[in-house]
């Protein structure tokens, strides 16, 4: 297990940031490396986030010693999205089966985690949200069929997409943590268009399901000075809550979104009008 550090930054400070440090601040790579667990720990509303891929075998996590507590969990919840091919994830010797799709809520206090691919050929790609927690709440796997979807956008504006909810209020509960998966329609390349700003929470997506060659722009920053980063698929973008987040991308694509802060309401959000854009 590996884990960094980001420390985030003011909307004034990245005005000064060139393409390489914006990226090194908000933008998350190489989350899948093979037989390993990848964090990293953001100091943006204390967000951990983080990828395994097992392939040759199982990968195990759970020290808490990088943050300053007994297990990684002792003060956490987490929520693990299986991108890939059907896998395992094992917490405190307890099974759970993940397909592609599907999500696993880990309650606060779980000690031990270890995930596997069901086959080396088609392995299992486990992307991890987790946030501080108050509320002990039961482990719980959710299928992508128990999942609450909504259809939002247009064809005529090429935004049409489903987003589908899992961790959430009225799907499973949590303490803070919100986790979904969004895939857009065939034509579509907007997402989260018209863009919003949430004050009260942050954002983190993870974009997954690109082709190698294709890429996806992503639009972050105050909405009167907006900034992009050029993400490629597996790569997770950071969003503080001063920040807009949309995108578009070169071919087809889904991500995850995970939230957390002050509330659970998926609706509170300020709409940015998109003459507002700069």
């Amino acid at each position: 297990m590996t884990i960094k550090i980001l420390y985030g930054a003011a909307p004034e400070d990245i005005k000064a940031y060139d393409t390489e440090r914006l990226r090194a601040a908000f933008l998350i790579t190489d989350l899948f490396a093979a037989d390993m667990a990848s964090f990293t720990y953001t100091h943006v509303d204390r967000l951990l986030l983080g990828g395994a891929m097992p392939i040759a075998r199982s990968v195990t996590f759970g020290s808490g010693a990088d943050i300053g507590t007994s297990y990684l969990l002792s003060a956490r919840e987490m929520g693990i999205a299986n991108l890939g091919g059907t896998g395992t994830a094992t917490v405190d010797g307890r099974l759970f089966t993940l397909q592609n799709r599907d999500v696993l809520y880990v309650g606060r206090g779980a000690r031990e985690i270890s995930v596997a691919s069901h086959s080396g050929d088609a392995p299992a790609r486990f992307y991890m949200n987790s946030v501080p927690a108050g509320a002990d709440i039961p482990h719980r796997l959710i299928t992508r069929a128990e999942s609450k979807p909504l259809d939002l956008g247009d064809s005529r504006r090429s935004n049409k997409r489903r987003l589908a909810m899992y961790i959430h209020p009225e799907v499973a509960p949590s303490c803070l943590l919100l986790m979904g998966i969004t895939d857009l329609a065939e034509g579509s390349v907007w997402n989260t268009m018209p863009p919003h700003l949430h004050e009260r929470r942050m954002e983190a997506y993870c974009y997954f399901d690109m082709a190698p060659e294709e890429r996806l722009i992503h639009l972050m920053g105050q909405p009167e000075e907006t900034r992009h980063l050029v993400v490629a698929n597996g790569d997770a973008v950071l969003s503080p809550a001063w920040s807009i987040h949309m995108g578009a991308g070169t071919g087809p694509y889904a991500f995850v979104w995970g939230m957390t802060g002050e509330n659970q309401e998926y609706n509170d959000v300020a709409p940015v009008a998109l003459a507002e854009l700069k």
